[in-house]
């Protein structure tokens, strides 16, 4: 039988939300080359007004770049469709072919590049190793912003990508005895060992890095993962689709054994059926995501739980890369 309205009990209490604890791992988030970029493109603007030109996504992360929008940047997928004039144009974070810059000079555009500075470095190891004559191995993934910016630094035929062991076993380079290897900055730690051991292994003779290429950030945070994944009932990385650091970060989790692995951009995209029975949930965020995110999952997940939040940190970052000289020297003026 159905009890009217104005007979229940207005004062009782609300159902308990069940508990859950929230393990953030740390570090998370913006690495110093982000932080970089994104300062490149907000400097622009204040120095030239809008609008500012960015080819490509400054960093893999739709809240970030739709931020950027908003205050003027307009980005494009290659420079045909910047318009000739003052207007300045940047490079993103992940890198550009040599071919870039050199037909932005022959249009007379202005150029600043927010590539990562540890991007750069593998730029430069590769041509070195070309220099020297050696033919360049580099393991990363086919297609991403960051693998393309690297080849373009050399000779088509001087650098060959490889993404797995199995093309491995298939290559049969011109030369053995002299070859090098470098790679992209975010990749698995684990997967680009096993990848450079047989790269050794096949080639003794093969030349590597005098420091490993995987950036400190990607690092750090897979080592925070591989720390809390085997605690919690589940794990979200705070993320675009598109990141590589972040859908690492994923299959790391996946790899230790946490049973539930998601990589989401917003709260919105939150599958609740699949985080219903849990008590103990870790949170991390690949390098190109904003905390405010991280904060607005844990403020969704508030509304149906009770959380506690504890922060397990691993190591301490305290990594900074100054601005272009071409934005510095004019913010001194």
């Amino acid at each position: 039988m159905s009890v009217p309205v104005n007979q229940i009990d207005a004062g009782a209490a609300a159902p308990a939300k069940p508990p859950l604890d929230i393990l953030l791992c740390a570090p998370r988030g913006f690495c110093a080359g982000v932080v970089r970029a994104i300062d490149v493109v907000e400097r622009a603007l204040a120095l030239y007004g809008p609008p500012v030109y960015v080819r490509h996504e400054i960093v893999h992360n739709k809240y970030v770049v739709e931020s950027l929008k908003r205050k003027g940047a307009v980005f494009v997928a290659e420079l045909d469709e910047v318009p000739d004039g003052s207007a300045p144009v940047i490079f993103s974070a992940h890198g550009v072919a040599k071919t870039v810059p050199q037909n932005a000079e022959a249009r007379g555009l202005t150029t600043i590049d927010a590539t990562c500075p540890l991007v750069t470095k593998v730029h430069r190891e590769a041509e070195i190793h070309h220099k020297r004559g050696r033919h360049v191995l580099l393991v990363g993934h086919s297609g991403h912003p960051e693998v393309v910016g690297t080849m373009g630094q050399l000779p088509k035929g001087s650098i060959t990508l490889v993404e797995d062991i199995e093309q491995i076993r298939a290559l049969e380079p011109a030369n053995s005895e002299n070859l090098a290897w470098v790679t992209q900055t975010t990749l698995s730690v684990d997967d680009t060992h096993h990848i450079v051991e047989a790269l050794k292994k096949k080639f003794p003779k093969i030349v590597g890095p005098h420091k490993d290429d995987i950036c400190y950030a990607t690092t750090n945070r897979q080592e925070a993962v591989k720390q809390i994944a085997p605690l919690v009932d589940a794990l979200i990385v705070v993320g675009s689709s598109n990141s590589s650091n972040s859908q690492r970060l994923r299959e790391v989790a996946e790899r230790v054994g946490c049973p539930i692995t998601r990589l989401v951009l917003r709260a919105e995209e939150i599958d609740w059926d699949a985080f219903q029975n849990i008590r103990r949930l870790g949170l991390t965020a690949g390098a190109s995501a904003p905390e405010v995110l991280v904060e607005e999952i844990i403020d969704a997940f508030a509304t149906r739980y009770d959380v506690r939040v504890d922060t397990v940190s691993t190591t301490t970052e305290d990594m900074v890369f100054p601005l272009p000289r071409e934005l510095r020297s004019e913010a001194a003026e």
